[in-house]
């Protein structure tokens, strides 16, 4: 388990619960519009939390803490992640899970053992535009779409999600998403924001207008679609 970072307490990571976000490395994907590239491209040369100290943390913050979100990095590629959440679930808190959706065994392991409570699931665009935009030559859609029907066939709350990159995407690829997930709980779409840490320079937020349009063009689809991130 190599921990790359541990936020003690936000409001943001989980919604409606006062949680702990833990920071894995590695990832599969290489989206341009990455904030996190220092994980993906070497998360060895990054600094180490031991998972010991992290549980330690948690257990002394039991009665203040209600969750704990575990993001990346890709957090599924961890092949000791079902062990760390179920001592977290030990501990009485609740675990959301981050993932960009590309390891569906994983997934349904976790799910089946009963070791999540909420998963956020990263759309990054349009089937027609996904391996441009995870900066790949191999489809991974195959895995992405059964994470997606794993979802859907959960009882588990769960959100899909897309950061807004005026380079890659467009009203036709908002729309195209909506088709795809319709029906879906809750969507939402996040600004950009650079973070100086990019594994591409020169990329931009849509405006406020832009992002409002996409999402009026998706509430057709989806029983909430909300805006994050923006002033």
């Amino acid at each position: 388990m190599q921990i790359h970072g541990f936020n003690k307490t936000t409001l943001l990571d989980y919604p409606e619960h006062l949680a702990a976000t833990i920071f894995l490395g590695h990832c599969n994907f290489r989206c341009p519009f990455c904030h996190n590239a220092s994980l993906v491209l070497a998360p060895e040369k990054q600094p180490t939390i031991p998972a010991v100290d992290v549980i330690n943390t948690l257990k002394e913050r039991q009665g203040i803490l209600e969750g704990v979100c575990i993001t990346g990095g890709e957090p599924t590629l961890t092949h000791d992640l079902p062990d760390f959440i179920a001592q977290i679930k030990d501990l009485g808190l609740k675990v959301k899970l981050d993932t960009n959706g590309s390891n569906p065994l994983m997934l349904s392991y976790l799910l089946d053992q009963h070791l999540l409570d909420y998963v956020a699931m990263d759309i990054k665009n349009s089937k027609e535009q996904y391996n441009k935009t995870i900066g790949l030559s191999s489809s991974c859609m195959d895995q992405v779409i059964e994470s997606i029907s794993l979802l859907k066939q959960s009882n588990l709350p769960y959100e899909f999600r897309t950061t807004i990159v005026s380079e890659f995407h467009r009203m036709d690829d908002i729309l195209s998403i909506g088709e795809w997930l319709h029906g879906s709980p809750a969507y939402y779409l996040q600004k950009f924001i650079d973070s100086g840490n990019l594994l591409q320079n020169g990329l931009h937020a849509a405006s406020r207008e832009t992002m409002l349009a996409y999402k009026e063009a998706l509430k057709p689809h989806f029983k909430v679609v909300e805006l994050r991130g923006m002033d």
